[in-house]
């Protein structure tokens, strides 16, 4: 089975795929900590262990590896986990890596593999011209064009910086636990952090949305993903499909498309 993994600054998906399987969705899942002194070690006792949890050992299971990450220090990790543990190169998202889809970007290694995995994925299931807002760490846009081209995008504070930010500078709030808001207009300090970070960023996405289709010239199709997304996803007017396994998703094709090329 392939092994998918979405390296971010905050958290770290991964995903097992069956490499035959043409499904969006992993067989099996997992989220953790991103640590960025974990080493290939403890990265493949700590993978090893999830994968254990299956009823299956790291190396009977898993044939191939593939990343998309944000963060230096865990790709160079996981490649050496790959090749000491499993005998194999993993495929890393990025320059000199064949995703299948132009890059329009004034500088293409600027973009985050993240952020190529989510075009490529996003194009996949729902063709173009495609918005995808990815609630991470930070939020981000990504606009896919009709003919299948990573036109650009924007990246905003995410909602979780956001409140740090809010709460670090406001003696007066403490921290709370987000949830869904039942009213906008919030009665106690609970509910108007919740409405001003549900509705906020919910408002966030279609007014950046409304703003990239007239820029465009055409109704696109958006999709929604990230750790965050099934708080906000209710409550935006603009969204219209969740993918919460988006990334792992563009990750695996973007691995298929260079197994491909190589044999």
């Amino acid at each position: 089975m392939l092994l998918a993994i979405d390296a971010g600054n905050t958290q770290t998906v991964l995903g097992l795929y069956d490499e035959e399987d043409g499904s969006a969705e992993p067989r099996h899942h997992w989220r953790v900590s991103t640590v960025l002194e974990r080493t290939p070690d403890e990265h493949a006792l700590l993978i090893g262990g999830l994968i254990e949890t299956t009823g299956g050992s790291f190396s009977d299971v898993v044939t191939g590896v593939a990343i998309a990450s944000s963060v230096p220090p865990v790709t160079v990790a996981i490649r050496e986990l790959a090749t000491r543990h499993l005998g194999t190169e993993a495929v890393a998202v990025g320059p000199g890596v064949k995703s299948g889809i132009p890059i329009l970007y004034d500088n293409p290694r600027e973009v985050g593999p993240d952020r190529i995995a989510d075009a490529v994925a996003a194009f996949d299931l729902y063709g173009g011209p495609t918005i995808v807002v990815d609630f991470g760490t930070a939020t981000t846009f990504e606009v896919v064009t009709a003919k299948g081209e990573y036109l650009g995008g924007a990246i905003c504070p995410g909602v979780e910086i956001s409140l740090d930010a809010l709460f670090g500078r406001a003696a007066g709030l403490r921290r709370v636990e987000l949830s869904s808001p039942g009213r906008v207009v919030g009665r106690s300090t609970l509910e108007t952090l919740s409405s001003g970070a549900v509705y906020g960023f919910a408002a966030q996405a279609d007014g950046m949305c409304a703003r990239v289709e007239a820029e465009v010239g055409e109704p696109c199709t958006v999709v929604a993903t990230g750790g965050l997304a099934n708080l906000i996803v209710p409550h935006s007017e603009a969204i219209q499909h969740y993918e919460p396994w988006l990334t792992l998703h563009g990750v695996r094709l973007v691995y298929r498309r260079n197994r491909e090329t190589a044999e």
